[in-house]
């Protein structure tokens, strides 16, 4: 077998079970993973130097051929509502047929961090069957110094192998899918086949950072996270496309981390070491950091067309997928925390694209509320962003990332009730998505106006702004902010049709309380008291 780069020669591929393999490329820089990747046809260098790589049909997560291992560990810790069972036989001949699958065959290897704090990450060995992939692995998770490398020893394994076709039979996978994610907790070995999309990688770990920490009294949050100068940490929770990374990358503040944050006794800290950032419709003037980022060396591309000429991207171009991503590492962003770590946070911003056009550009939230909306996880889906959807599609995703929770989503909802209470932390909602009407009728909240709202939570201006209780929602809204068009914050008033507004705004009311009826069983008084509630006739 041929090995080239560092690597820990005591423990290496055959420890795992690995024979007759062609080669094993060990920790990979950037330039030879280029290599690797164009020789091999898996992508191409595309104009500013990035590599440009295409996923096929799988253009985002498949989280309904994510399983689990049921065994004495997951059994009773599991949340098994959210989670696909597979038995340890099913998990044990996936495995084999994948060492099976590796002979004759060229792997890359990298050994990375998922965490940033030295108490809490976890050593990972991530192999995979491309190139890019490797490449993506290692941008994306925390690069150990090189001088590590010769003493690594790997705590989690992920291979990553899209060449091989699951057997729903024989690996207990879903009838008729050439896909599957299978995770196993007690042996700490993550099996992912069928699919190119890298994200699938990054996301195995944070399952896994997901299962393990909350025993530890950590919070493992899908959270975006940057620090002030004044050491004022704040949060960004948000589904895809509500403006978690671009709101956080923040000229003016530490960029923490884009989409992985755990939150400790000693503060929070980032589970990456770089940015998944989506790219469509990307441009230099509303994303100036993100745009050079992604415009570079070392970047990696998904999905993204370009003229095959000059090898120009066109970030507007749709025609493959609505999710074209870039990912890239944490230094690209000139304001980027090197620690990947800060004290407790003052504030957490709770993103929704609101596609309905009815939920205010920003609301103060009680810590009941805050429980309420966490748990809940709403924003909206329009027509484009997945295929086969036309209109709007509400979308309620509890703690803002139910395919990545292997435990009870209320398990996560108290552990961020005490950090909050502990701490004594703002919080706020913010609708990132559309006033005026809903989706096709109504316009995008200006990002100007989103900046200066999240900017005045964090800076404490909107503490002395008056309020008034939404009457639909219930919670807190400003009258008025300085530089804010006052009608914005009565979304009500930004619609022509007010006997409309109130007839959609109600019917959002009721996807709310319908879909909460599966917590209100695990939560006080309280949260359910915080429930969206028509209470007074429309204004």
């Amino acid at each position: 077998m041929q090995e080239t780069g560092l690597r820990n020669s005591a423990h290496g591929a055959d420890k795992f079970g690995f024979k007759d393999i062609a080669a094993v490329h060990w920790n990979l820089t950037e330039a030879p993973l280029y290599e690797h990747a164009i020789r091999n046809g898996e992508a191409k260098v595309v104009a500013g130097g990035a590599l440009c790589a295409e996923t096929g049909h799988h253009t985002g997560r498949s989280p309904k051929d994510k399983h689990t291992v049921v065994d004495a560990l997951t059994e009773n810790t599991v949340w098994w509502d959210g989670n696909r069972k597979q038995s340890q036989e099913q998990f044990e001949n996936l495995y084999q047929d994948f060492l099976a699958h590796a002979k004759g065959k060229t792997l890359f290897a990298q050994d990375l961090y998922g965490g940033a704090d030295p108490k809490y990450r976890i050593k990972t060995r991530v192999y995979t069957q491309l190139a890019w992939h490797s490449l993506f692995t290692r941008q994306l998770l925390i690069r150990p110094d090189r001088s590590e490398l010769a003493g690594f020893v790997p705590e989690l394994t992920i291979i990553d192998m899209p060449s091989f076709k699951p057997d729903a039979k024989r690996h207990g996978g879903r009838e008729g899918s050439d896909t599957m994610v299978a995770i196993d907790f007690t042996r700490k070995i993550v099996l992912i086949c069928g699919s190119s999309y890298a994200g699938e990688i990054k996301k195995s770990v944070f399952t896994t950072l997901n299962f393990y920490l909350p025993a530890q009294g950590v919070m493992p949050m899908h959270c975006s996270a940057n620090v002030g100068k004044a050491g004022d940490s704040a949060l960004f929770f948000g589904l895809s496309g509500t403006g978690k990374t671009t709101l956080s990358a923040d000229p003016n503040r530490t960029l923490i981390g884009d989409d992985e944050t755990g939150w400790s006794q000693n503060g929070i800290f980032n589970f990456e070491g770089g940015c998944y950032a989506k790219c469509i419709r990307l441009s230099a003037e509303a994303e100036p950091e993100i745009y050079a980022a992604t415009n570079r060396f070392g970047a990696v591309l998904e999905n993204v067309v370009f003229d095959p000429e000059t090898r120009i991207p066109d970030y507007d171009n749709d025609s493959k997928t609505e999710n074209t991503r870039s990912a890239y590492p944490l230094d690209f962003i000139p304001n980027a925390s090197r620690s990947g770590m800060a004290g407790h946070p003052k504030n957490i911003i709770f993103l929704t694209a609101d596609a309905y056009g009815v939920m205010p550009p920003i609301a103060k939230l009680t810590p009941a509320q805050a429980m309420y909306h966490f748990l809940s996880g709403y924003t909206a889906k329009v027509a484009g962003t997945e295929k086969g959807l036309v209109g709007v599609e509400p979308e309620f995703s509890t703690c803002f990332g139910a395919p990545f929770l292997p435990r009870p989503p209320a398990e996560y909802g108290n552990l961020l009730r005490d950090y909050i209470a502990k701490h004594k932390v703002d919080c706020w909602l913010v609708n990132s998505g559309w006033t005026g009407g809903i989706y096709g009728v109504g316009r995008r909240m200006p990002i100007k106006v989103t900046r200066a709202l999240v900017t005045g939570a964090l800076d404490g201006s909107l503490r002395n702004a008056s309020y008034r209780t939404d009457p639909y929602f219930g919670f807190a809204v400003p009258t008025s902010v300085p530089g804010i068009e006052p009608h914005l914050l009565y979304p009500m008033k930004t619609w022509k049709d007010k006997a409309a507004f109130d007839d959609t705004a109600r019917k959002l009311v009721g996807m709310f309380q319908k879909n909460f009826g599966k917590y209100e069983q695990h939560v006080d008084a309280d949260v359910r008291a915080a429930a969206p509630e028509v209470r007074i006739a429309a204004e």
